[in-house]
């Protein structure tokens, strides 16, 4: 039984249960009331109460009776007025921003969209039906085991070789992993998959995303599915697809990790949510204070900023949304025992209104954080914005991918002309992208091949992208590659076709890690994994971005750990 609702306090945000009761805290600065809503194991709203606390922006409350396990969602009442920024309807249920974990994965529906489709989409139509039947719960969490294991010590620049993975594609069809935990935390945790990567002679486990996501709205009626991750909804629940378990099977597989010896680093994305533009779903920020979570068009608020090309820009130069993110991030080290990150379309990481900053709050406020100052951070340089292209220009201590290293060396092995003196730059560490602000070689983080983009046996299979299953016609993915085919699209048999593509694999595996600065292997290029030449595998969930266990290479294999 819950008693009545007390104000409680405004600290911390999110929900934290005390053995008596649970606090609810939630930021919004434009909603006139914040609901918390109860649902029991069938799903069913067993209650609701209003926050009724205020400190300053902070709708908080204190429940008694409610511990861990809780199931919660939120609505915020406000005026719907789309022309000035304001998206407030209370029949959408909505994802607490501070949910540590939540009962399932996000499916999109046509309920989870706070306008009606159709009409005037400059003054859309407020929907509403109630979405709480579609809308993952929020999970009351208990207490935080703090990690078994950590490094001695990370590993030294001179030392560190990234591979770079997708959780659920590196086990999803090993035949020696348990079927109940392939693509999942607990299957990278397998013995069998740590001594792969083990054998492999890699240091260093870079994770794509894992953070609960959903689909864009474009890939549902493809039957498509967002595979990659790089579409947000919560920033501190990891997606339950990849950790049944939770923060706890996550936690366990970074122990098993670091207790291989692994530094282990996530891909995260703070530059935009699973949202979208105006026409997408309200799931979470949109709906809880639209203007301060994001950047809106000037001018014309009813539009969103889309320098990341996802359709919306989180505001990191507002105080609760940088908190957010920086409380994200400490999360996942404390709880999850991570080490480092990488982050997705950096610059947008330090936008304000007039550009990119150097000096933007995000870094700053990482800087000087005494714990994130101290983890692996790298920097993906660029984003679509004015301006967006950055390569060199991240703080000190961070490294950055470096695609002008990828392209020279693709263009030198094609065999492209006059690159020697562009190549001997690749190779001594790119100091003409790093040395004026005396940065050292391990800024430059080097690929060859990466997630976005052919892999390695498909770099010198094809020398056209082939996206025709993301239904998109063949547009999708970049056109600029820099790839060759020795003179068949795609397979082939011809013995002596098969020898030049493995000694250019071969070629090229060994100018990256023969390269001054720390190089990254994508998943797979070690055992001659191939997309058939999908270039954009972004909503490819099947055997085309999945590890093809049966055909590995065991001898490209064994040459890439020599």
């Amino acid at each position: 039984m819950t008693g009545d609702m007390e104000a409680g306090r405004p600290e911390p945000l999110g929900a934290r249960a005390d053995g008596a009761g649970t606090n609810f805290a939630v930021y919004s600065a434009t909603a006139e009331a914040i609901e918390l809503c109860l649902f029991d194991d069938a799903d069913r709203e067993i209650a609701r109460h209003v926050l009724c606390g205020r400190s300053g922006h902070v709708h908080h409350g204190y429940l008694p009776g409610i511990g861990p396990g809780a199931r919660y969602g939120l609505r915020a009442h406000g005026p719907w007025d789309p022309a000035h920024g304001l998206r407030f309807n209370p029949a959408k249920l909505l994802v607490d921003p501070y949910a540590l974990a939540i009962d399932r994965p996000f499916v999109l529906t046509p309920l989870l969209f706070g306008h009606k489709s159709g009409g005037d989409p400059n003054h859309p139509e407020r929907d509403h039906r109630d979405s709480a039947a579609d809308v993952p719960k929020a999970i009351v969490p208990g207490a935080t085991e703090p990690p078994a294991h950590r490094l001695n010590r990370p590993p030294a620049p001179h030392e560190t070789v990234i591979y770079e993975l997708h959780v659920r594609g590196f086990t999803e069809t090993h035949p020696d992993i348990p079927a109940g935990i392939r693509g999942t935390f607990a299957g990278l945790a397998h013995p069998v998959a740590i001594a792969h990567l083990k054998g492999l002679g890699v240091t260093t486990i870079e994770l794509m995303p894992v953070w609960a996501k959903v689909d864009e709205r474009h890939l549902v009626p493809l039957g498509l599915t967002n595979y990659w991750g790089y579409n947000p909804v919560t920033l501190m629940a990891p997606d339950p697809r990849l950790a049944p378990g939770g923060m706890a099977e996550v936690r366990a597989t970074v122990d098993a990790l670091h207790a291989a010896g692994f530094e282990v680093i996530l891909d995260v994305v703070l530059n935009h949510t699973g949202e979208g533009d105006a026409q997408g779903p309200t799931l979470s920020f949109r709906g809880l204070d639209n203007p301060t979570y994001y950047r809106l068009a000037e001018g014309h608020p009813a539009d969103y900023i889309n320098d990341a090309g996802c359709g919306n820009v989180l505001a990191l130069d507002h105080p609760p949304v940088l908190r957010l993110a920086m409380d994200a991030l400490r999360h996942w080290m404390t709880a999850g025992g991570i080490d480092g990150f990488r982050f997705d379309l950096a610059t947008t990481l330090a936008r304000r209104l007039s550009g990119f900053d150097p000096t933007a709050p995000f870094f700053q406020a990482v800087g000087q954080d005494p714990l994130l100052r101290q983890a692996r951070l790298i920097a993906e340089p660029w984003d679509i914005g004015p301006g967006g292209y950055r390569l060199g220009a991240m703080p000190t201590g961070w490294s950055e991918w470096n695609d002008r290293f990828r392209d020279t060396v693709r263009r030198f092995w094609r065999g492209d002309a006059r690159l020697i003196g562009e190549m001997a730059t690749r190779l001594s560490g790119s100091a003409d992208l790093f040395r004026p602000r005396f940065r050292a070689p391990s800024a430059s983080l080097n690929f060859v091949t990466a997630h976005d983009g052919f892999t390695l046996a498909d770099l010198v299979s094809y020398r056209e992208k082939h996206n025709e299953a993301n239904g998109e016609q063949n547009r999708d993915g970049h056109n600029a590659n820099h790839s060759w085919n020795h003179g068949i699209e795609g397979p082939s048999d011809d013995p002596e076709i098969r020898a030049a593509r493995d000694r250019d694999v071969r070629n090229l595996l060994v100018t990256l890690l023969c390269a001054r600065g720390l190089p990254m292997i994508s998943m797979g290029d070690e055992i001659g994994r191939t997309q058939r030449g999908n270039n954009n595998a972004y909503a490819q969930d099947n055997p085309v971005s999945w590890m093809d266990w049966s055909h590995a290479d065991r001898e490209l294999y064994a040459f890439v750990s020599r």
